[in-house]
């Protein structure tokens, strides 16, 4: 994906601070300082323009969720999202994935979503999957026990090794499904990806992934 440089962005988004935390890592087992409230804490790991997430807390007000966006020019368009809808139960960190256990402490979270991350298809690459067993154990490090990691992608290729990288670590396969948007799923909200590939046709695999005390 090319992103196309908003220069403008940064200071924007250091403008809004009440919408993208501006420093997380003084909120680190304490997010419910952020929310006023100690509803369950769902994050999504490259929330890119923020379609899914921001729709997410808006059909589930009882549960709190942070869009987690490296790039400024990217996270700029979910800003703009959660500005307008003003929800109360979401945030934004512009920070990389790789630190997430600077901004957070075993039980924060309860729920990790993956949506349409980059492939890395090359086997040199294999580390830099979201999927990958390092970020798995990171994931594990900042969640409950019995967490949960919910997983969508057009690409048949990362699903396949995804799914092989949940099982050698040892995670309970909940769900799975092969071509989402034709199954009995519901309740399904799509990001810009999903609804960009299910218009030409593309399958869309899910799946549902458990850790194990």
């Amino acid at each position: 994906m090319r992103v196309r440089h908003k220069p403008w962005a940064k200071e924007k988004i250091e403008q809004h601070p009440q919408y993208i935390v501006a420093n997380p890592e003084e909120y680190k087992g304490k997010w419910h300082e952020v929310f006023n409230n100690d509803q369950p804490l769902h994050i999504e790991v490259g929330t890119g323009k923020g379609q899914f997430i921001t729709e997410m807390a808006r059909t589930n007000p009882t549960i709190n969720y942070i869009g987690i966006e490296l790039y400024d020019s990217v996270i700029i368009t979910a800003l703009e999202r959660l500005i307008e809808a003003d929800l109360p139960n979401l945030r934004l960190l512009n920070v990389n994935a790789v630190d997430l256990s600077k901004y957070f402490a075993k039980n924060d979270v309860n729920q990790v979503y993956l949506n349409f991350s980059d492939p890395w298809p090359k086997y040199r690459h294999r580390k830099r999957r979201l999927t990958y067993k390092d970020f798995l154990k990171l994931y594990e490090d900042i969640m409950v026990d019995g967490g949960e990691i919910h997983f969508k992608t057009d690409n048949q290729g990362l699903f396949e090794h995804s799914l092989i990288s949940f099982s050698e670590y040892g995670l309970l396969l909940k769900y799975i499904s092969l071509d989402l948007h034709k199954s009995e799923y519901e309740g399904n909200i799509m990001t810009e990806y999903e609804e960009k590939f299910s218009e030409k046709g593309s399958r869309i695999y899910r799946c549902e992934v458990k850790y194990q005390n």
